[in-house]
């Protein structure tokens, strides 16, 4: 039995660290599950997200939608530095990401914003994927 939203964070986790573009903005070990800023920077936080029981599907196996929001965060240069980063994971998430325990139905980056964070040195960005999964129990 998986928890839809902790195997796609972990499947987009898998999926941006074996990204050179993205790797090579941001180190990998930066790039982790949570929502709060990091101490260490650039970083990407993966947040916990929100899964919609869809029910089954053929073979009975079980179906949601799981919404995600990446947090991109960088310091020096923030606000360029952020976007530059946006772009090199936009462009990953142009690409599925691989899953041992699950089948991805739908993958989407549905959105990005910019919020300004109170210190203006800081650059922040936030991406929302939302995908279909489905898996056997």
């Amino acid at each position: 039995m998986i928890e839809p939203t902790l195997a796609l964070q972990t499947a987009l986790h898998d999926h941006l660290v074996s990204a050179p573009a993205v790797v090579a903005l941001v180190d990998p070990i930066n790039i982790r599950v949570g929502s709060s800023r990091p101490e260490n920077m650039p970083g990407i936080r993966i947040a916990n997200g929100i899964a919609m029981m869809r029910g089954h599907a053929s073979g009975r196996q079980y179906v949601a939608t799981v919404l995600l929001d990446l947090h991109l965060w960088a310091v020096d240069d923030g606000f360029d530095h952020v976007k530059t980063i946006g772009a090199a994971v936009a462009h990953r998430l142009m690409k599925w990401p691989d899953a041992a325990d699950f089948d991805l139905v739908r993958f989407e980056h549905t959105r990005t914003a910019w919020p300004r964070d109170p210190d203006p040195s800081f650059g922040h960005g936030v991406m929302s994927v939302e995908a279909d999964i489905q898996w056997k129990p």
